[in-house]
């Protein structure tokens, strides 16, 4: 009998692409300093950045362009193409928080996984609505009502998060996936 093919739900910022790279290039090149991810553990760059420049870092999301050439997550190309050949994939982004960025983020998912139709590319602010197996994403407030499986992808601002099952990178979702599905198969 053949195994069914999983619907899986993929996030892109912090999850596929690096917006979070370009945001701290584009901060430290314009106020001279040198913010790491490893100094945003368990916050967001507009947390640490004196008061003066929060709206600037805000801003930066919502620049025309800002989302239209942003480098892969190490590990996400290679992990996509394997996923794509064995599930049903489906991008996942909460991009109406950014309106200008919907045309950027569409333009990379055709330029970088034509393997994705453009009708499995979802953009939503609640993720709740997605009727999916697993959803890997950066942002646990986004597997609050998710009947699937939320996969907690790694990243500086959801560092203290215990709540949801996390993955380190691309090299453990196909583990996770595996652990939670043998998990399900022994439920039933």
């Amino acid at each position: 009998m053949k195994e069914r093919r999983l619907r899986i739900a993929v996030d892109m910022d912090e999850v596929l692409a690096d917006s979070l790279g370009k945001q701290l290039r584009l901060y430290n090149e314009r106020y001279d300093a040198k913010v790491s991810p490893e100094q945003l553990r368990g916050l967001e760059l507009v947390d640490i950045v004196p008061q003066e420049q929060q709206e600037w870092v805000l801003g930066t999301l919502h620049e025309p362009g800002f989302f239209a050439d942003l480098a892969w997550i190490p590990g996400a190309r290679e992990a996509m193409e394997m996923l794509c050949a064995e599930h049903r994939v489906y991008i996942a982004s909460a991009a109406t928080e950014f309106p200008g960025s919907l045309v950027d983020k569409l333009d990379w998912v055709e330029r970088y996984l034509p393997q994705i139709p453009r009708q499995h590319v979802i953009f939503c602010g609640d993720k709740s609505v997605l009727d999916v197996d697993y959803l890997i994403d950066d942002t646990p407030g986004h597997f609050e009502g998710l009947r699937g499986v939320g996969l907690l992808f790694d990243a500086p601002h959801n560092h203290g998060d215990e709540r949801h099952y996390r993955v380190n990178g691309w090299g453990a979702v196909p583990e996770a996936i595996a652990l939670h599905e043998a998990r399900r198969k022994a439920r039933s």
